[in-house]
């Protein structure tokens, strides 16, 4: 199965071959439609001619801003994210000798690991790291022991909670739909 993630067959497929594409999208979802976040990868390795953690950990940080900020910018907010890239590159090159991939092989976690591992990341809350859990369980073939417990909700079958239900047209709707109707019981509560 092929990832329907940013709606551009480049795109998708650079997230379907590079772990760290994969956790940049994740990184950058929130505040923007998830098309555009998990589009980010791809326009930082055209401009950079890869997406090597290590050169980016090392990348002038003012300049690694303004690349995220060239247009069409990377997120609505570039500096920050920018940051947040930067760091995640870091913790990559650092605990994973550039390997993303590493995050969820290295020593083999089991589910509760590989959240506690995902959590530990910048810009990674719990809810982040589930709904990355599930995606890696669901459609990159990443299934360690107890992964669908430790993803919650997220993880279950059959669901469209998320990005890591997306598989199609339909399946895009649903997850929309669902958003959706989450957003305005937010909204209601905060109304009472």
């Amino acid at each position: 199965m092929k990832l329907w993630l940013a709606q551009d067959p480049e795109a998708d497929a650079l997230l379907d071959d590079d772990p760290f594409a994969l956790l940049i999208g994740m990184l950058l979802d929130q505040q923007v439609t998830f098309e555009t976040a998990f589009a980010g990868p791809k326009k930082i390795a055209d401009r950079m001619g890869g997406l090597d953690p290590a050169q980016i950990a090392e990348y002038d940080p003012e300049k690694f801003a303004a690349l995220c900020a060239e247009r069409p910018a990377v997120h609505r907010f570039p500096g920050s994210m920018a940051k947040r890239i930067q760091a995640l590159a870091q913790i990559i090159v650092d605990r994973y000798d550039g390997d993303a991939a590493g995050l969820w092989t290295a020593g083999e976690p089991d589910g509760p690991e590989l959240l506690r591992r995902l959590k530990g990341l910048p810009g990674f809350g719990e809810q982040k790291a589930k709904i990355f859990l599930a995606l890696l369980g669901k459609q990159y073939g990443v299934t360690p022991k107890g992964w669908r417990a430790a993803a919650g909700d997220f993880g279950k079958e059959g669901t469209h909670l998320s990005v890591a239900d997306i598989v199609d047209e339909r399946s895009l709707g649903q997850v929309r739909s669902y958003k959706k109707q989450m957003k305005a019981a937010a909204k209601g509560k905060a109304a009472t």
